[in-house]
C-alpha cells in the first residue's frame, strides 16, 4: 500500500487536490481517509459545551486511532470510519466500512503534523493558497454545508483557525515532499504527483 498525506490549512483545496489525484490513479485503487472524521467523540459533552472547544488544535483529532487504522489497512483488514457529525460537534455513532486498497490517501489541515503518521507515509503534499482565499471557502463550506452563522464563522476563524494555523498547520509545511501552491486548481502540480505516484508503483 502507498501512503500519501495531503495537508494544508482550512479551505487551501486539499479536498479538491485528494479528488482529482484519485480520479486520474482511477479511484477503484484508492481509499481516503478524512482527518476530519477523527475528531474526538464529545456525546459525553453538553452541545453548547462543546461549541466552545477549539477545534482547530491537533488534540483535538484522536491521531492514535488513524495510526491504528493505517496500520491495520497495510495488514489487509477492513476498518470502521468514523462519521463524524458538524452540526452537533461530535460523532454521529455511525460508522463507515473502509477496504484496504493499493493508494491510501489521509487529508486534513494536520496530516503532516503527527510524527506517527508520518513515519508510516510515503509521499507528503502540502496544499497552498492565499490566506483571504482560504477564508471565502471556509465561510462557505461552514455557512453551506455545517449550519454555521456567518457570525460564528468568523468568530471562530479570528479567535482559532488563523492562530491556529499559524502555531501548527503552517510549520507543517517544512515536512512535506511536493507543496501545491494555488490549491486544487493547479492542473500541472496535481499531473506531476500523479504521475510520479504511477512510476513509484
Amino acid at each position: 500500500m502507498y501512503i500519501i498525506l495531503i495537508g494544508g490549512g482550512t479551505g487551501s483545496g486539499k479536498t479538491t487536490v485528494t479528488n482529482k489525484i484519485m480520479e486520474r490513479l482511477n479511484s477503484e485503487n484508492c481509499v481516503m481517509l478524512p482527518m476530519d472524521n477523527y475528531y474526538k467523540d464529545m456525546g459525553h459533552i453538553p452541545l453548547e459545551e462543546r461549541k466552545k472547544y477549539n477545534y482547530d488544535h491537533p488534540d483535538m483529532i484522536e491521531h492514535t486511532l488513524i495510526v491504528k487504522h493505517v496500520k491495520e489497512l497495510l495488514s489487509g483488514r477492513n476498518i470502521e470510519l468514523p462519521e463524524y457529525d458538524f452540526t452537533q460537534y461530535t460523532r454521529s455513532g455511525r460508522n463507515i466500512k473502509i477496504s484496504s486498497k493499493p493508494i491510501l490517501l489521509i487529508e486534513g489541515i494536520f496530516a503532516l503534523y503527527y510524527d506517527e503518521l508520518r513515519a508510516i507515509s510515503d509521499l507528503k503534499i502540502f496544499v497552498d493558497a492565499e490566506s483571504d482565499e482560504r477564508f471565502i471557502r471556509r465561510l462557505q463550506r461552514d455557512i453551506f454545508e455545517r449550519g454555521r452563522s456567518i457570525e460564528s464563522v468568523i468568530s471562530q476563524y479570528l479567535n482559532t483557525v488563523k492562530p491556529m494555523h499559524d502555531a501548527y498547520v503552517e510549520p507543517t509545511k517544512r515536512h512535506a515532499d511536493i507543496i501545491i501552491p494555488h490549491g486544487g486548481y493547479n492542473e500541472k502540480a496535481i499531473n506531476v504527483v500523479v504521475e510520479f505516484v504511477q512510476s513509484m508503483l
